[in-house]
């Protein structure tokens, strides 16, 4: 029977465009299968994979110098297609966008290109709306409204005609549902589906941005119901399946904030000098079931959504805070990854099985770092039950980020900012957020566990999902080169090579302490691609790791719940285990309980029959879908922070501060705040002394007739003109114009 790569494969073949009928004789099409040739062409022709001209001849859409992407807008009216097979993007001027959306769907030919590559073009066709629906401020007119989008790249408002504003209110902040898209001669109109309310209550704000990004809030009904019914307390029956670590020393580290607590862990210092680590997780998939209502549901949002104030869990509170939460001095069921490491952090036994625990403390990072750190004595006094347990942590994670950062893995020392509220949920304060031994500690075991998951899986030679990090493209290596040497720096690296981890960890070293570090790190991360779910491995070039998942946070992930279910289907077989890397795991001088860890004795073989067909034709889907809703995540994360960072400064128009170049383009330079974490934009028109001039592969601006120059990590002072909540935008001015003509200096260091 044929398929869509045949059909592909012939087109590609004929090399010029092809008759239907000529397809179908490529294909040897028999006449009961031309029904369903047509509708796979239709298929491809409406994705954008085929294209059909005017003489009813199908061709491949590259060949006729057509592009298939996403309409990506930009708030000064013109739009870049982000193509879907990787080439480079093509600007579309604003004469082009008229029936055009961001989001859309399109295919565009491609018209001109540039000395420089870069290619311009026209929309020719639209293949999918990107918009259903449009969050935005309503403005009622006389017989009709508009809604004006809060997202600046959708560039058209929204007529709401008569009758259709529902009980919208001028100036509230609506929901409205596109009932006609734009056309060349007319705008795009719409209903309203949902009131928000008043645009500065901060549960507006938050909904806001819910709505854009079309984050699930509310649960269904049926998976409610079946939370409800989970039983808050551990049946005993399923205990006699489990390894039982509940005479352990185990313990939570979190946040002070944190109400759903993933992971636990516990350590043992062994005559050998070797230390054995417990990572015990949630064992979510004992309580979620596959293809239940609670199961679509987490699928669907894929992961927990965190802001300021509130958070939007992947599952309900019944499980997220209550029954799949590791709480202190309670009984919760988990997957436990044993591993023992020598005093050089190689790993040298791991086993997974599933336990039972019972955590002795719910420690916070602050507590901890006060034990280990500053020495509390009252801390230390208090926690006197596992103060040593605390050292050996200590010593543990020492030895695996000692070894991890030997091998090439790339630590980024990127201060995060902390978003201070009042009771109100307004922005009282921006700091920058502690990250100190204590993190680093959860941080190691909990790498160290993903890694042991993932490399043992692939052992098995089972389908699995990872979570991968690919090399960065060699141009985005050269042209960060180019932009460290402006600095006196140099990252070895020689095009044609292949690209190391390793050149960036010893870059880091070199930066560190210096002025330029922050903005080295800045752009060094941006030049990278991003981490994504795949089911093939293809490594994590950021931790320099042959293997990694996701196996850690099954509450707030779902690729987590992923992996756990198939590590139980590959390695756990009631009370056993399947070890790796040696046998005796946990025995020997373990000592949990009563008696011994019955880890690593008795190995089961993994079992005959795991769901092999199942994974293999849905892991590939899952891991699109899950990478999707991170990002999706991610970005709505990231606009409410911006937003209570704008919020923070509308009062402060005027005010003077120290700043510190971020970005520099064709139209200004971008400030960072150095005590806010907040950033703005000093536009070029506001540099009045002279012409100034973008030197892109320097990063610069510069003075045609002083040569005055402002570049990436220069300090500057500036002062706030205006605060565009709106636009969340913050303009600069430069403080003290009567600055002296400053000479391009040496970066050349000595």
């Amino acid at each position: 029977m044929m398929n869509r790569e045949e059909i592909l494969e012939v087109i590609k073949e004929a090399n010029r465009p092809v008759a239907l009928r000529e397809l179908a004789r490529g294909l040897k099409v028999k006449e009961k299968d031309k029904r369903k040739l047509k509708a796979l062409v239709s298929e491809l022709l409406i994705e954008g994979a085929l294209v059909k001209t005017k003489e009813q001849m199908i061709g491949l859409p590259k060949k006729m110098d057509l592009v298939t992407g996403k309409v990506s807008c930009h708030r000064d009216g013109y739009a870049f297609v982000i193509p879907e097979e990787g080439e480079g993007d093509v600007y579309i001027p604003p004469r082009h966008l008229r029936e055009v959306m961001h989001g859309d769907k399109v295919l565009v030919r491609v018209e001109h290109v540039k000395k420089d590559g870069k290619k311009e073009g026209k929309v020719v066709r639209i293949l999918e709306r990107g918009l259903v629906s449009v969050v935005g401020r309503f403005e009622a007119e006389k017989g009709h409204g508009y809604v004006i989008p809060t997202e600046q790249k959708i560039l058209q408002d929204i007529l709401i005609p008569k009758g259709q504003a529902g009980k919208a209110k001028d100036g509230q902040i609506v929901v409205a549902e596109i009932i006609s898209y734009p056309t060349a001669h007319r705008i795009a109109e719409g209903r309203v589906i949902e009131v928000l309310g008043n645009p500065s209550d901060p549960d507006v704000e938050a909904m806001t941005i819910v709505r854009k990004y079309g984050i699930p809030y509310e649960f269904p009904e049926d998976a409610l119901n079946e939370a409800r019914k989970v039983p808050q307390d551990v049946d005993m029956e399923e205990i006699k399946n489990r390894v039982d670590l509940r005479g352990m020393n185990t313990v939570t580290i979190d946040g002070e904030r944190a109400k759903d607590f993933d992971d636990a862990v516990a350590v043992k210092k062994e005559r050998s000098g070797n230390i054995r680590l417990w990572v015990s997780i949630a064992d979510v998939s004992h309580y979620v079931r596959e293809g239940s209502p609670l199961d679509r549901e987490a699928y669907l949002r894929s992961t927990s959504t965190y802001f300021p104030d509130r958070a939007i869990p992947m599952l309900p509170e019944e499980l997220s805070n209550g029954i799949c939460s590791l709480n202190p001095k309670v009984d919760r069921l988990t997957m436990t990854a044993e591993m023992a490491f020598d005093k050089s952090g190689r790993m040298v036994d791991c086993s997974f099985y599933q336990s039972i625990i019972h955590s002795v403390e719910r420690l916070t990072y602050t507590a901890v770092r006060q034990v280990l750190v500053d020495k509390d004595k009252e801390l230390i006094k208090r926690y006197k039950n596992i103060h040593k347990d605390l050292q050996v942590m200590e010593e543990l994670c020492l030895r695996l980020r000692e070894k991890r950062l030997k091998r090439g893995s790339i630590d980024f020392d990127l201060p995060e900012p902390q978003i201070i509220l009042n009771i109100e949920g307004k922005t009282e304060d921006i700091i920058k957020a502690e990250r100190n031994l204590a993190h680093q500690i959860i941080e190691e075991f909990m790498l160290a566990a993903n890694e042991a998951v993932a490399s043992h899986v692939s052992g098995l030679k089972l389908p699995f999902i990872y979570r991968v990090h690919e090399e960065p493209d060699e141009d985005e290596v050269m042209e960060f080169s180019e932009f460290v040497h402006n600095f006196g720096f140099t990252l070895k690296f020689k095009k044609g090579t292949g690209v190391s981890p390793m050149i960036y960890t010893k870059l880091l070293e070199d930066v560190k302490g210096r002025p330029e570090e922050k903005m080295i790190n800045t752009v060094m991360l941006r030049s990278m691609k991003q981490a994504r779910y795949s089911e093939e491995n293809i490594g994590h070039f950021g931790l320099a790791a042959e293997f990694y998942t996701h196996f850690t946070s099954p509450i707030r992930r779902y690729p987590d719940l992923i992996v756990h279910r198939i590590l139980k289907e590959a390695v756990v077989s009631g009370q056993q285990s399947v070890a790796g890397k040696g046998q005796g795991v946990g025995s020997r001088e373990s000592g949990v309980g009563s008696g011994k860890s019955e880890a690593g004795s008795n190995l089961p073989t993994p079992n005959s029959q795991p769901r092999t067909h199942f994974w293999e034709s849905h892991l590939p889907a899952m891991a699109i879908h899950t990478s999707k809703r991170e990002r999706v995540s991610m970005e709505a994360e990231r606009e409410i922070v911006d937003l209570k960072k704008v919020q923070f400064m509308q009062d402060r128009v005027g005010e003077e501060f120290d700043g510190l170049i971020s970005g520099v383009t064709s139209f200004g330079f971008f400030v960072e705040l150095v005590d806010y974490f907040v950033e703005g934009l000093v536009h070029v028109s506001n540099l009045k002394d002279d012409y100034y001039h973008f030197i892109e592969k320097e990063h610069l601006m510069r003075g045609e007739s002083k040569k005055r120059t402002f570049r990436i990590g220069d300090q500057v002072k500036v002062r706030i003109d205006n605060v565009s909540l709106e636009k969340r935008q913050i303009d600069f001015s430069l403080v003290g114009e009567e600055m002296p003509a400053r000479k391009p200096k040496s970066r050349k260091r000595g």
